[in-house]
């Protein structure tokens, strides 16, 4: 009776920590139907008058160097907490340095809307939600530490209501003195901060109340509510597409796209008010009667105090330094996250239109296809739940990369000999199958499971390096993906090649460095980098 019991609490804090993964996924993808509308309505409409275009392009890019100065800030925090004051300052000065010749490289010529500036204001309005999660990813483990892995949710839950109003009437809410695209930026960053926090407090969430017999299964359905958001939202866009014609769509349908975000935000504040913090965090602050009571609920009462004893254990040292367990598993933490971003998916997720559009659909076919690729990553995503803990990380890891690596190559060639028929799509299901089978949720229980209890704040480093490898590849699609020259020499098919690279590179890293975490404690996955 008490498993039962224990079982039913356990799937209740789930569903609600996972409601921040499906906010994740809502937020992320929200914007995939609103591409071609953000384009017309913010960006072609400077066209028309050649004095707002400098306006915008100046504005743009005092966001551009105000926004990477606080990224560069934030980095530089996680340094000097890494390397320690002296040697952490050292290579801050170099960050700083290295970024001020980029940003002098890239905006030293004159404001005009030429092709390149246009794409780039494109992918950064486009991607301009990965900034705040790049932020929110970097501070997770500061409030993780000291407000709490539920107030730190209840901080990302309001952050997305805010968006999700403010995206949807930018020019209405406009309280920085800014151009609207500016503004809308902005409230796209805000609602990134939420993401960022929501990615890494919600798996630890889930991590820190689960058994270990089944926590790999109840953290990846953490990633089965980012995708079950995606697919929810590429519905929303899908009805809200079909509600006018194109015109209606580049001048109101995308608002209603953004405004739908606040029904899910809201539930997720009023839930989580009615769950409780997990019982590591209740042991970090000295309220071990309470972590008791808590594990007494999640596990058999034989079991608790045994947790209790290794939690306590593990939290014998509060502030360890983050290398405390040498450099291989911070760096596992940072490649982990890279390779994830790097194979490409968010490009898939986000600018899924624009690439069927660049196959010959319509608008509303386009988004209809968008939502098959939805339901295959749901598909495949549920598989891997009920894999992971039977089968392991490191082998649905290797396997999925390198059908990745296949499908993207063969993306690619299908755009580049101009053979984008029902072959390119079967490739890009395939893709987004082995994705959605490895990468996507193994990927979140390894970064949940391998940073030891002492360091659990290092996995903001991962977190961090995660965002700004999709803000990289997602800035970078349109430059790349809309170049004249590089459609002209590849039509479409070169930055497919580089995707397909980069899972051929992720298999490699897996096979020779990711150690296997499968039925292992969090306290026995410790003793794996203290042997190291």
């Amino acid at each position: 009776m008490q498993e039962s019991s224990n079982s039913r609490f356990i799937i209740g804090l789930t569903l609600v920590a996972t409601l921040g993964g499906l906010l994740f996924g809502y937020d992320t993808a929200v914007i995939s139907g609103a591409v071609g509308s953000l384009q017309s309505f913010f960006i072609d409409s400077l066209k028309e008058s050649g004095e707002k275009a400098n306006l915008v392009i100046w504005q743009y890019r005092l966001t551009v160097i105000f926004v990477i100065i606080i990224i560069d800030i934030a980095i530089a925090a996680i340094l000097i907490k890494l390397f320690r004051r002296q040697k952490g300052l050292m290579y801050s000065v170099f960050l700083f340095i290295l970024t001020a010749l980029i940003l002098f490289y890239n905006f030293k010529g004159t404001a005009v809307l030429d092709e390149e500036t246009a794409n780039s204001i494109k992918g950064f309005t486009i991607s301009s939600a990965l900034i705040g999660c790049i932020l929110g990813g970097s501070i997770g483990g500061f409030v993780s530490r000291k407000y709490g892995r539920k107030n730190g949710l209840v901080l990302a839950a309001l952050l997305f209501a805010i968006s999700a109003i403010g995206s949807s009437i930018p020019e209405k809410l406009n309280i920085f003195g800014v151009e609207n695209i500016i503004a809308f930026i902005i409230y796209r960053i805000i609602g990134g901060v939420g993401v960022g926090l929501a990615s890494m407090l919600s798996p630890m969430y889930i991590a820190e109340i689960a058994p270990s017999s089944i926590r790999g299964k109840l953290v990846s359905w953490n990633q089965f509510a980012i995708i079950f958001g995606m697919l929810i939202v590429y519905f929303v866009n899908y009805s809200i597409a079909l509600t006018g014609d194109d015109q209606w769509l580049v001048d109101t349908g995308w608002r209603w796209m953004f405004a739908s975000e606040t029904i899910p935000a809201v539930l997720f504040l009023i839930l989580l008010f009615f769950v409780p913090e997990t019982p590591r965090f209740l042991v970090m602050k000295n309220k071990e009667a309470d972590a008791l009571e808590l594990l007494n609920k999640l596990d058999s009462k034989s079991k608790a105090q045994l947790i209790l004893a290794e939690i306590k254990e593990s939290l014998k040292v509060k502030d360890a330094p983050w290398l405390s367990y040498g450099g291989l598993l911070i760096i596992i933490g940072i490649f982990l996250s890279v390779f994830q971003q790097f194979v490409g998916i968010n490009v898939v997720l986000y600018y899924a239109p624009e690439i069927f559009r660049n196959m010959g659909s319509g608008t509303d076919v386009s988004l209809l296809q968008t939502i098959i690729v939805g339901a295959v990553n749901l598909s495949f995503t549920i598989l891997a739940i009920f894999t992971v803990d039977k089968f392991g990380r490191k082998p649905l890891q290797i396997i999925g990369a390198f059908g990745m690596a296949v499908s993207m190559i063969a993306l690619g060639f299908s755009f580049y000999l101009k053979s984008v028929g029902i072959g390119a799509l079967i490739f890009m299901l395939i893709y987004t199958a082995s994705f959605a089978m490895s990468w996507g949720p193994v990927t979140w229980v390894l970064l949940s499971e391998i940073f030891p209890n002492k360091i659990r704040g290092a996995m903001s480093i991962a977190v961090a390096a995660q965002w700004i490898a999709n803000l990289i590849i997602s800035w970078t699609f349109p430059i790349m993906n809309d170049s004249s020259w590089l459609t002209e020499k590849f039509n479409h098919g070169f930055a497919y090649w580089i995707y397909g690279i980069m899972g051929a590179l992720a298999a490699l890293f897996v096979w020779k460095l990711v150690p296997e975490t499968k039925g292992k404690s969090l306290e026995e996955i410790e003793s794996i980098w203290v042997k190291k």
